[in-house]
């Protein structure tokens, strides 16, 4: 009885090993996806009032795990049942990542020509204010499940194959990391500027390090998230540029003739091109939906 409980604390143990080191795996692998969750939510997070950032970022974390509770159990039966669906859901969602990348490239270059309208909340009521934020973390909780989508495929694409408590395990993991990790960071970030202005006035000399810190907080806010952005858009392409080359077999044979080239060359050059070829195909089916419409 003695060596059969022993045994099993063995098993467990060994199998606790592997899931500890599959979900430093498939962490790494999801990097570039929570980059762009990072940057996204940090700027979604931003332009409330300094009272209602963490509510409303609470409110963000709560509708993630939410998110994470409706795709965790969907992920899992289409692992057991149809495993091929868990593929095609990753490279589709390859195609999304390399598209979304390509846009902010394209964004970026070529600025589209109409004005975002500010909304000025300065005379609104307390209803209306609510509304305004009701609809900042609608928007966000949406942004969060499809990113949620893209995070668990991934995860379980690394451990498909596996037995399913194995599987069950990793994936769910890492969703609880990612979850507590970006929301932690994108706290972190939204109050740099506050305790900027409390080291600020905290300051008794003009030459003081408290208000050195407190002004460099100050002015790191804006360029911390657009740095993220950045940082996000190269990861996305990177992201999604590894799924085509390991998970279609036609171009994983095409780039085995590129040897010389690093892997993170080859994922670059698949992100955009793949990424632009998605790009022009919605590009064209938007002007033809235009032409039928008008």
């Amino acid at each position: 009885m003695a060596s059969g409980f022993f045994a099993l604390l063995d098993d467990i143990a060994t199998l606790m090993d592997d899931v500890v080191v599959m979900s430093k795996i498939t962490t790494k692998k999801t990097a570039g996806i929570l980059g762009d969750d990072l940057a996204v939510n940090a700027e979604k997070a931003t332009g409330f009032v300094s009272s209602r950032e963490l509510p409303v970022l609470w409110a963000i974390t709560k509708g993630s795990f939410l998110n994470k509770i409706i795709i965790l159990p969907l992920a899992f039966l289409l692992s057991a049942f149809f495993p091929w669906v868990v593929t095609l859901i990753l490279v589709l969602g390859g195609i999304y990542l390399a598209y979304e990348g390509v846009e902010k490239i394209v964004e970026f270059i070529l600025p589209h020509k109409h004005e975002q309208r500010e909304v000025k909340t300065e005379h609104f009521t307390e209803n209306e204010l609510l509304n305004v934020e009701k609809s900042k973390i609608k928007s966000a909780v949406f942004t969060d499940f499809i990113l949620s989508i893209e995070i668990v495929i991934i995860a379980l694409g690394t451990v498909i194959g596996k037995p399913l408590a194995f599987q069950i395990l990793v994936v769910s993991i890492v969703a609880i990391l990612a979850t507590i990790g970006v929301y932690g960071m994108v706290a972190l970030i939204v109050r740099m500027d506050d305790l900027g202005y409390n080291l600020v006035k905290r300051s008794k000399n003009e030459k003081g390090i408290s208000l050195f810190f407190g002004n460099l907080l100050i002015q790191a806010l804006p360029i911390v998230i657009k740095s993220l952005s950045v940082i996000g858009t190269i990861a996305l392409i990177l992201v999604a540029g590894g799924i085509f080359t390991h998970n279609i077999a036609f171009l994983h044979h095409v780039l085995e003739v590129l040897e010389e080239i690093p892997a993170i060359i080859k994922d670059a050059i698949m992100g955009v091109l793949i990424g632009f070829l998605a790009f022009f195909i919605v590009l064209l089916f938007k002007k033809i939906y235009k032409t039928i419409k008008s």
